[in-house]
């Protein structure tokens, strides 16, 4: 349907910025056009701002932030920046001179809203702004590659004069995804710069990268459409991955591709008219010079010397069984966008119903098609929650609120911006779950969705700083307070992690594990899910696939003691 991504068949501008959600080859794609382009002699930096970057294991190299010439590849330099570290240099600058002058609460809350990941992505555009914005740098190279692109809410936020300001005192909900700008005042002429930059279409591409499946494409169609919002219209999409030669007798495979091209046909309509490319699924890591230089190929060879299987891979009976025995109350499935929470809690309810306890199933399945009935579950009763309801109730209370209080227009375009934060759709959705538990005391209640630790922690923060301040919390109900508590008290409540045997999904979801160990919650179990080594395919391709999985689903295996669970991919 589309023609194969390369550099030679693309009008590729000095600055390239791929973006996309987690797992869906952002980093491979950016690696192959830095090494395509250095190969034909032009003078390459690839740079990487994601805490989740395999860049090291990729090219096979020692990394720094400065950047290092990879052997073999003449021309290219690649720079790997920690946000992680640059976020933490970046929240002291906040929060230091405030430390002593204002109470100890109040500093708690400013630095758990400066822990978030909208922080960590502010202190990454702080590090790659000098690297769009740089004259010398601008000369040296004829192609300045970044492997992630900034967020169009982190851009306007920047651009809002608010943003800028100190600690605000009469913050109206008190629970800030990003936290001020105020440690960064001495670069906002280069931020401006960057943002001019970026929005530059002689100057800057954007390449979203999607897998060819529903939820990689809406959230390519989001950051196409934020983006836009801001300016950066020139965008080209790659989809990654697609199944082209696969044995047609097989069950697995057929259903595979027919999954696949489902959703490339039903594209979201935002991103269906600009130029689309795709690249092929393929058998083998994208990792070392030699692989990394084939994916551009039409080279297929399938490496496979065995095909291995893991004996005896503990099903979702097992997670159940454990969940019935321990008597838990309330279960929450957690994990990134596209991993199956959803289906994953769906199957726990239904699992626990059988076992003849009253179960609360509480879901945003956006399609709102799940119910007692469809699934078969006597015990079962299902809630549905409307997250884009729940956000809009939330905003309309905060907004109004902070009419009240007579907030200047620049203080209500900061707070609006701050609404559209990842955070505020959390606690917005947790406000609604919370409501369902407390309405659900006589049963087991299974939530699709849990807050992140830094939501609960931000939640937390709050609740101390207002009771101080004296002010009222009424922004907080009742009923989230209760359940706060409730969620660390680990004979009561399980927190289910999912994720998918793939290696950027297994280290996000670890750094989920590390948020809810900070708020005092720890979780037991994890769930593996869509794994093709669980299913019966003989297909050459998929198998090779397949094999690749092994060494995460034993990661996770170590990690959790034995508290996993495998969920063969399902069509």
């Amino acid at each position: 349907m589309y023609k194969n991504f390369s550099p030679d068949n693309v009008k590729l501008t000095k600055y390239l910025f791929y973006t996309g959600k987690g797992g869906v080859g952002k980093t491979s794609v950016a690696c192959a056009t830095a090494v395509s382009l250095a190969d034909k002699g032009k003078k390459v930096f690839l740079v990487s701002t994601d805490p989740a970057s395999n860049l090291q294991d990729v090219f096979e190299t020692e990394l720094t932030g400065q950047g290092v010439p990879i052997k073999g590849v003449p021309n290219l330099i690649v720079a790997n920046l920690d946000p992680i570290e640059a976020a933490a240099e970046y929240m002291e600058s906040v929060v230091g001179p405030y430390r002593g002058k204002l109470p100890e609460s109040a500093i708690a809350s400013m630095e758990e809203q400066l822990s978030g990941s909208c922080t960590v992505e502010i202190a990454a555009f702080n590090e790659f702004s000098r690297f769009i914005t740089d004259e010398t740098m601008s000369k040296e190279y004829d192609y300045i590659i970044f492997d992630t692109a900034p967020t169009g809410h982190t851009l306007r936020m920047l651009q809002l004069p608010s943003a800028w300001d100190s600690f605000i005192d009469e913050s109206t909900h008190g629970a800030s995804c990003l936290g001020q700008l105020s440690g960064l005042t001495a670069q906002k002429e280069m931020y401006e710069k960057a943002v001019r930059n970026l929005s530059d279409e002689n100057m800057t591409t954007l390449i979203l990268i999607s897998r060819p499946e529903t939820s990689p494409l809406e959230e390519a169609a989001r950051a196409s459409q934020e983006l836009k919002e801001i300016g950066v219209e020139n965008q080209i999409l790659i989809i990654n991955g697609a199944l082209e030669n696969f044995d047609k007798t097989d069950a697995v495979a057929t259903a595979f591709y027919a999954k696949q091209k489902s959703a490339v046909v039903n594209i979201p309509n935002s991103i269906k008219t600009m130029d689309i490319y795709t690249l092929p699924l393929r058998a083998y890591n994208v990792s070392g010079i030699t692989n990394i230089r084939r994916l551009f190929t039409e080279d297929d060879v399938i490496e496979i010397e065995k095909i291995n299987e893991l004996k005896n891979l503990p099903g979702l009976k097992k997670l159940v069984e454990d969940l019935d025995k321990t008597n838990k109350k309330v279960i929450f499935t957690m994990g990134k966008g596209g991993v199956g929470k959803t289906t994953i809690a769906a199957a726990i309810a239904l699992g626990l119903s059988k076992l003849g306890k009253k179960v609360y199933l509480t879901t945003t399945d956006p399609a709102g098609h799940m119910s007692a009935a469809t699934m078969g579950g006597e015990n079962i009763t299902v809630s549905n929650i409307d997250e884009e309801e729940e956000l809009q109730k939330y905003r309309s209370e905060v907004i109004g609120k902070a009419l009240a209080n007579n907030m200047s227009k620049e203080d209500i375009d900061y707070i609006e911006e701050d609404l559209r934060s990842p955070c505020t759709q959390e606690i917005a959705v947790f406000r609604a779950f919370a409501e369902a538990v407390e309405k659900a005391e006589d049963g087991v209640v299974v939530i699709d969705t849990a807050p992140t630790g830094h939501t609960l922690l931000l939640l937390n923060s709050t609740e101390s700083y207002h009771k101080e301040m004296e002010r009222s919390n009424a922004d907080i109900p009742e009923s989230v307070l209760k359940l706060l508590p409730r969620l660390r008290n680990q004979d009561e409540t399980e927190v289910v992690i999912v994720a998918l045997p793939e290696s950027t999904p297994v280290y996000e979801a670890l750094r989920l594990e590390e948020d809810l160990k900070r708020a005092g919650i720890n979780n037991k179990w994890w769930v593996m899910n869509a794994s093709l080594l669980a299913t019966d395919t003989k297909d050459a391709f998929l198998r090779a696939r397949a094999n690749n999985e092994e060494k995460w689903i034993n990661k996770i295996a170590e990690n959790t003691k034995g508290n996993y669970v495998v969920i063969p991919w399902e069509k």
